[in-house]
């Protein structure tokens, strides 16, 4: 889960970045506010990228999500962007634990049996 969601969440920091220069071109607001607040949204993406796994982390990113929708109402763009996004947070998660279920299984079938995977 924790490479799917980092993955997400990298790719999240680039759109970050991106709508921050389409926010600068909005007139009601100054650079320092547009970039002080794209900063700490990237730097928070790049933040949960460690902390994904453990307790609180996937909902710390569900926060995320939504506060990356809720930019659509300065950057419009975002409301689209934001969802899609949140519909690869979802994928990314959903997957993700699935992937790591099965890598359990896996490992403790090889384990029992006492063989390793490279044996074959």
């Amino acid at each position: 889960m924790r490479t799917l969601c980092a993955s997400t969440l990298i790719g999240e920091v680039f759109l970050i970045g991106f709508a921050g220069l389409v926010a600068m071109k909005d007139p009601d607001l100054s650079m320092s506010t547009v970039w002080t607040v794209s900063g700490i949204a990237m730097l928070l993406c790049v933040l949960l990228c460690g902390v994904i796994t453990r307790p609180g982390g996937v909902q710390l990113g569900w926060a995320l999500q939504i506060a990356l929708i809720a930019s659509g109402f300065i950057v419009p763009t975002m409301f689209f962007m934001g969802a899609m996004f949140a519909a690869l947070w979802w994928a990314s998660v959903h997957y993700g634990r699935k992937i790591d279920e099965a890598k359990a299984r896996f490992a403790a079938q090889t384990q029992s049996t006492g063989t390793s995977p490279d044996a074959a």
